[in-house]
């Protein structure tokens, strides 16, 4: 049976570490900033969006929240944007995805100021990443978080693993691939063409799930002593919970999965928790960078 990695307790330790910091930065002057921009009236970016500002005020954030209406023209939207990279006060900027259809949203992240960008979505932190300048980027926060839980399963070099990414998005995929060949893995990125996907899976010491599709990876596409780390949520009927009713799944197969790995991420509580703490961590390591500190590591 497979260790649970648990990424509730994981993101708790995060979230800790930026309070710590937070509280020594806000002792010379300087309280890390995080803006938040919203745009629309989408249910789940609504939940999103509070979530992050709630845990920015936990831990001691100046938190702004931008809402704006559906109708706000792009050229508003990159004007606030650009009135937040000149702010001295805002340290991370965070514009909520996906934009209304008249908005073009690469146009608005390459806005960011790339030393503001805590999304690690830039051209230049994405750069810099592949560059393997991982300590100078800013890492997209879904895989900079998976990239902690393979740590506690695998320790910080990967040296001699096979490290396998299913999913090739320029969110997860891409750059999980590129921290797990910084940390020394061998690294195959995988993808819905990939022939044989099955057979490529069971080559991975390390199989990260980024694909979208519920379930997708099945038991005996794991190696035995594997650590799998399922980024995927994904939600289907649950109908044992009564008419209507549904659940959340990861892409693999957990029930099948758990027989076969050495360590696994659950869903929920396993990468979800730690996206919204990475968020935090980078927030702090710009306001430490702005104040001329050396940035906490995580």
């Amino acid at each position: 049976m497979a260790e649970r990695i648990d990424g509730k307790a994981a993101a708790a330790a995060v979230v800790d570490k930026v309070k710590t910091a937070s509280a020594e930065l806000a002792a010379i002057g300087t309280t890390p900033g995080l803006a938040v921009v919203i745009v629309g009236e989408d249910p789940a970016s609504q939940v999103y969006v509070a979530s992050k500002s709630r845990t920015a005020k936990e831990c001691g954030f100046h938190s702004v929240q931008h809402t704006l209406a559906a109708s706000t023209s792009e050229a508003d939207l990159v004007a606030l944007v650009e009135a937040l990279n000149a702010d001295p006060a805002i340290h991370g900027i965070l514009v909520q995805l996906p934009l209304p259809d008249h908005i073009d949203a690469g146009r608005i992240i390459q806005t960011i100021a790339p030393d503001k960008d805590v999304d690690g979505f830039h051209l230049i932190n994405v750069g810099r990443l592949g560059a393997g300048q991982v300590d100078e980027a800013f890492v997209p926060c879904t895989p900079a978080g998976s990239m902690i839980l393979i740590e506690k399963a695998r320790g910080r070099d990967l040296s001699g693993l096979d490290a396998v990414v299913v999913g090739r998005s320029n969110i997860v995929g891409k750059p999980m691939a590129n921290l797990l060949l910084a940390a020394n893995a061998t690294v195959t990125i995988a993808h819905s063409r990939t022939a044989d996907l099955a057979g490529v899976c069971r080559r991975a010491d390390i199989l990260v799930a980024a694909v979208g599709r519920p379930r997708m990876i099945k038991g005996d596409w794991i190696k035995p002593g594997a650590t799998v780390i399922d980024v995927g949520i994904n939600r289907v009927p649950a109908p044992d919970k009564g008419e209507g009713a549904t659940r959340l799944v990861g892409d693999v197969d957990y029930g099948e999965a758990e027989a076969r790995a050495g360590a696994i991420t659950p869903v929920p509580g396993g990468v979800g928790p730690m996206t919204i703490a990475m968020l935090m961590a980078n927030t702090v390591v710009s306001a430490s960078r702005a104040a001329g500190r050396e940035p906490p590591r995580f």
